[in-house]
C-alpha cells in the first residue's frame, strides 16, 4: 500500500475529473484503498465501491475486480456484463498486479458508475489502469530488493514488467511474473539459484574465476580513474603485482 499510494494520486488526477473512482483491493477482492471525488463519494458507498467492501467472484459474482483475480489478467466489465443486477450501472477496469512470488497480490481498479460511460472510453482507461498496475508492481519488486542490481528486459509484451533482480554474485535472486515467463523461470514461489550469464546466454569465458578477478581489477582501474597505484592499493596488493595480472588478463594501457 506504501508503494502503491503515489500512484493511485497519480491515476485519480488523470479519471477522477470524468466521475470515476480509483480502488485498490487485496488478492481476496477486499478494498484496501480508495479515491473519488467529495461530489461522488455518496454514489460509490451506495455501489460498495468503498474500503472494506468484497469484491470477489464469490461475493458478487462476475465483476472487474473478481474477475481480474480469478483470471489473473486485465479485463474490463462494462455495465450489463456484471452478474448481479444491482452493479449493472458501473462499468470496471481493472488489471492484476503480481507480487515477486509470481503470484496475484492485488487489483488495481477504475469503476464509473456514469450511465454516458461508453466502451471505447473503457478501453482508454483501461490502458492506463494497465500502464499503472505494471509501474506498482515494478516499484514494489525493486522495494523489495533494494540492495540487488535490477535489470529491466524487453520481452515485446506489454502486460507485465520484467525485470530481474541480481546479487553482488551475479546469482539472479528475483524476477517478476513476466521475467519468469520470458526466461522461462519457475512460475511462482523461490527462485531456483543461477547465473544472470545462463539466462542472457553469454558465456564465462576462459573460466569463471579469471572473469571474476578481470572484473574486479577493471572496477579497481576504473574507480582510480587509470590509476594503477590508486587500483593496487585499493585492492590489496603491489603495483608490481597488479601488473603482471593485467597482463596476465590482456588488460592493456
Amino acid at each position: 500500500m506504501l508503494v502503491a499510494a503515489p500512484k493511485l494520486d497519480q491515476l485519480f488526477g488523470l479519471v477522477g475529473n470524468s466521475g470515476c473512482g480509483v480502488l485498490l483491493t487485496d488478492e481476496t477482492g477486499v478494498v484496501l484503498d480508495q479515491r473519488c471525488s467529495d461530489g461522488d463519494s455518496a454514489i460509490f458507498q451506495d455501489w460498495g465501491l468503498w474500503t472494506g467492501a468484497d469484491w470477489s467472484e464469490a461475493a458478487e459474482g462476475t465483476n472487474g475486480i473478481g474477475t481480474c483475480l480469478t483470471e489473473k489478467r486485465q479485463v474490463i466489465v462494462h455495465r450489463d456484463d456484471h452478474f448481479f443486477a444491482r452493479n449493472i450501472g458501473m462499468s470496471c477496469m481493472d488489471a492484476p498486479i503480481f507480487g515477486t512470488d509470481g503470484n496475484v497480490v492485488a487489483a488495481l481498479d477504475v469503476s464509473s458508475a456514469r450511465a454516458d460511460q461508453t466502451e471505447a472510453f473503457n478501453r482508454l482507461i483501461g490502458a492506463t489502469v494497465a500502464q499503472t498496475a505494471r509501474q506498482i508492481e515494478a516499484d514494489f519488486f525493486r522495494a523489495s530488493f533494494p540492495d540487488a542490481r535490477i535489470v529491466i528486459a524487453d520481452s515485446g509484451e506489454t502486460d507485465s514488467s520484467v525485470l530481474l533482480a541480481i546479487d553482488a554474485d551475479d546469482i539472479v535472486i528475483g524476477a517478476t511474473r513476466g521475467a519468469r515467463k520470458c526466461f522461462g523461470l519457475e512460475a511462482n514461489g523461490a527462485l531456483k539459484p543461477r547465473p544472470a550469464t545462463d539466462l542472457f546466454g553469454r558465456e564465462d569465458g576462459p573460466s569463471g574465476f579469471e572473469k571474476a578477478e578481470r572484473a574486479a581489477v577493471m572496477r579497481a582501474l576504473a574507480r582510480a580513474d587509470g590509476n594503477v597505484s590508486r587500483a593496487a592499493r585499493a585492492l590489496g596488493i603491489g603495483r608490481a603485482t597488479l601488473y603482471r595480472r593485467m597482463k596476465r588478463l590482456g588488460i592493456g594501457d
